[in-house]
């Protein structure tokens, strides 16, 4: 009777012309990254109200779900809600990038071919490791978490691998970055399906911006390894008490009593990267802690992180960000007037 009752309730959702998503979640999974599909998608509707998709949640097989944290989740579907929908989502689980995890389990393949032609295929974070496991993602372009970035590179060479973005389109096959760049992506579909003015509402509603400049890079903390033993410390402390001037090869040298040359190539032994794109990064340092800790304008911080000018600091940043001051400052600290004061 229960089976007939869910089988009528997809009939009658076919019949009333609704796009058909089915989130596919599975044992350890991220409830953020269900969630998310469901409110977005579920929000979306057309000018007299109607909502636009129908969400469904499905599992290898119907029941109590495991997720990361210490509550499940009971899921009443099984895959056969795959062949279904229009768009199939694949959310991260926390298994997804251990790097011994091997070939998809058979259910989870089986599930997967349900899938019908012509329908949209989406992953959330680390979700992407089972599209490519899947042989999904072979010779297209796709992203996922920056911390899974090698391992993703290293398992799947034949995958168009685009660490920087926080999403993925490419026909009909989608993929997004850390969670939270799971809302930009259903943003996108929403875009995409029924126009802007229906995913900046959606994004209004979630309280989110509609479009976030930039990719994964200005999330990525990267310091450079520190040598356990440095015969180029104290430059490095010299270069970085002044890097509000301009700092020359020679004078880094001079710190250490060597030559340019051999200055250089001890640097590079240490560090792994030439004295010029260290400070480089350095700058780049000083600039972001500025732009979110303080209220200096982009010109004061600037001339701090020793770019020179507001034009420098935005092409530094825009090459290494991909974003410009001013939005790497509403994105880490938006309208916060205390934040100079914490």
């Amino acid at each position: 009777m229960d089976n007939m009752c869910e089988d009528r309730a997809m009939t009658v959702f076919a019949a009333d012309g609704r796009h058909r998503v089915a989130v596919l979640v599975r044992d350890r999974m991220l409830p953020f990254e269900l969630g998310l599909v469901h409110r977005l998608f579920g929000q979306a509707r057309d000018d007299t109200g109607t909502p636009l998709y129908e969400v469904l949640t499905c599992a290898l097989a119907p029941g109590e779900i495991r997720t990361d944290t210490d509550f499940t989740v009971t899921v009443p579907r099984g895959p056969e809600a795959l062949g279904e929908a229009d768009t199939v989502f694949v959310p991260g689980a926390e298994n997804d990038r251990a790097p011994e995890a091997g070939p998809l389990d058979p259910a989870l393949t089986a599930a997967l071919a349900r899938v019908r032609r012509g329908a949209r295929v989406a992953s959330i974070c680390t979700g992407s490791f089972v599209l490519a496991r899947a042989g999904l993602l072979a010779g297209r372009r796709a992203t996922t978490h920056w911390r899974s970035s090698a391992l993703f590179r290293e398992s799947f060479p034949d995958v168009d691998f685009d660490p920087g973005v926080l999403y993925t389109d490419d026909e009909g096959v989608l993929t997004s970055a850390g969670a939270a760049a799971g809302i930009d992506l259903c943003l996108h579909m929403i875009r995409a399906d029924h126009g802007a003015a229906v995913a900046n509402e959606v994004a209004r509603a979630t309280v989110v911006p509609p479009h976030r400049d930039g990719g994964q890079a200005q999330y990525i903390s990267r310091p450079l390894p520190e040598p356990a033993v440095s015969s180029t410390s104290r430059a490095r402390a010299w270069a970085l008490a002044n890097l509000h001037r301009p700092v020359t090869l020679r004078e880094l040298a001079a710190q250490e009593a060597t030559s340019t040359r051999t200055f250089t190539r001890r640097f590079r032994e240490e560090i792994g990267t030439s004295p010029g794109r260290w400070l480089t990064r350095q700058r780049v340092e000083r600039a972001c802690a500025l732009l979110e800790r303080t209220d200096l304008s982009v010109d004061e911080v600037a001339a701090d992180a020793g770019f020179g000018t507001a034009g420098s600091l935005r092409l530094h940043l825009q090459a290494e960000l991909g974003v410009s001051p001013t939005a790497y400052r509403a994105t880490f600290r938006g309208n916060d007037r205390s934040a100079a004061h914490r």
